[in-house]
């Protein structure tokens, strides 16, 4: 399902307000969860995760941090559960692009392991053994910030500036998973993507990091100027629309899915036709793009995650690191 426009406001509405018992309860619990000790299984663990439900940037994240860890010599590995997978593994699994596809392993996974060996496992714990006994010196958890099944060493939560943590309350009110206070004391830093919007305000004990996504310039420049029909199933499609514009295409269509929506070939051929009525292109995400059938002409627009200052992700990596060993 798509996260209802009114959590994204920047104050609770009528309804929020009415549905705002039920997010206390569930906020509760979430924090309740959060508190439990994890188990430790013999490797440092970074957990790159988000306060709210849905989309923020974690994956372009996880990626950049995985590879200022192999830049300081390490062998990171990621960690996901592979959310969104149709035939969902029951046993910890090494992700093969070549092998594997969205169905088995889920649309992230795949693109997870274009930079690094990635392990899915619905058991957090299990996989992270796992993880280490195929070579792996360090974990990247790819989502599972309120997840306590495992011991994070050092946790990274992922904002979206523009969206912010929405009307502030908790699922089914808004999309925050936790009251905002019960969670940032498990976190480490906050990394905000892209201009924070007006009041979004983060604890002054987090290291805060300001990022943005920098579409690929090939990518960019094959688009530039050209009529394209766009789709996604993301967690705010918006944004993926606005990037496009951003980058000179022209616009002319855009239709948006549930994130990890399962693009079926009737599916797909109706967007064609879509496109074609327009003289248009389709294109969409590369997160999107592993979802679609076997040969789909889609032209993607892949994204890169920049910091500033631009040596920020090493710092984050050399910093969680030294917590780790701290830690014993």
């Amino acid at each position: 399902m798509r996260a209802p426009a009114f959590w994204w406001k920047t104050a609770p509405d009528a309804l929020a307000l009415l549905l705002s018992p039920l997010g206390a309860v569930y906020g509760a619990a979430t924090a309740r969860r959060m508190a439990r000790p994890g188990a430790r299984v013999g490797a440092p663990v970074i957990c790159v995760g988000n306060f709210v439900a849905g989309g923020a940037g974690k994956t372009p994240t996880a990626i950049a941090l995985a590879k200022a860890l192999q830049e300081i010599g390490e062998t990171p590995f990621f960690l996901t559960r592979g959310y969104g997978a149709r035939e969902p593994v029951t046993t910890p699994l090494r992700v093969d692009p070549g092998k594997h596809d969205s169905q088995r392993v889920g649309d992230e996974p795949l693109l997870l392991a274009r930079a690094a060996p990635t392990i899915v496992s619905p058991d957090r714990v299990a996989g992270a053994r796992f993880a280490i006994a195929e070579g792996a010196s360090v974990l990247v958890m790819d989502d599972g910030l309120q997840n306590p099944s495992l011991h994070k060493d050092f946790s990274i939560a992922v904002v979206d500036g523009a969206a912010g943590v929405g009307n502030g309350l908790c699922v089914p009110a808004g999309p925050l998973r936790a009251p905002l206070a019960a969670q940032t004391p498990f976190i480490d830093a906050a990394l905000v993507i892209g201009e924070p919007r007006p009041g979004l305000a983060l604890p002054g004990s987090l290291r805060i990091v300001a990022a943005k996504l920098e579409p690929e310039r090939s990518a960019v420049a094959a688009l530039k100027g050209q009529r394209v029909f766009a789709f996604a199933g993301i967690g705010r499609p918006e944004k993926f629309f606005d990037t496009l514009r951003a980058a000179g295409a022209i616009v002319v269509g855009a239709q948006a899915f549930a994130d990890h929506h399962p693009f079926s070939a009737a599916e797909l051929a109706l967007l064609a036709e879509q496109a074609r009525r327009h003289g248009a292109r389709l294109v969409t995400t590369e997160k999107d793009l592993v979802r679609l059938p076997a040969g789909a002409d889609v032209a993607a627009l892949p994204v890169t995650l920049l910091t500033d200052p631009a040596d920020a992700m090493s710092a984050l990596a050399a910093a969680a690191l030294a917590k780790a060993v701290s830690r014993g």
